[in-house]
């Protein structure tokens, strides 16, 4: 079942999810790390897996340690992946503050100047500078329903 978010929660759930899948990341990382160090035996694992014994059974559980310890190597990749999503949200924040910081500068500079004094500032209303806004909003918003397509995905297999 898909959760689905109002548009103006989007962002700030997002950027909620996205800290708590860091942490869940790290925490997947240990458990990992913690049942690879603790070098189950072979009849463990058999029982965790419900497999019966067989003549591949030492096979099978090298290939289960070896996915493990790749399991490993996924941590930090999900964490740079999961860090750059969160740095989204955070850069569409603060374009949206310099676009109206922007606004502003250019207002005052406009309500100083004078024929006697003009004052030119590059400052004030961007169209472009506005669209990027929109677009890191909107390319954060994909990056927030991605996360959630993809946790619905994973608690559906």
């Amino acid at each position: 079942m898909s959760r689905q978010a109002s548009p103006s929660a989007a962002l700030p759930i997002a950027y909620a999810v996205l800290r708590i899948l860091i942490v869940v990341n790290w925490l997947m990382g240990a458990a990992i790390l913690a049942l690879l160090v603790v070098m189950p035996n072979q009849q463990w694992i058999m029982a965790a897996f419900k497999l019966s014994a067989s003549p591949d059974t030492e096979r099978l559980i090298m290939g289960l340690r070896a996915i493990a310890t790749l399991g490993l190597v996924v941590v930090p990749l999900n964490y740079v992946v999961l860090k750059r999503l969160l740095a989204m949200v955070a850069i569409a924040w603060a374009l949206l503050a310099l676009q109206l910081l922007s606004v502003v500068i250019g207002s005052i500079a406009k309500a100083v100047s004078n024929p006697a004094h003009p004052v030119h500032v590059d400052a004030g209303f961007s169209i472009s500078g506005w669209l990027a806004v929109l677009l890191t909003f909107l390319l954060a918003r994909v990056f927030a329903e991605g996360t959630l397509m993809r946790e619905d995905l994973e608690g559906t297999v």
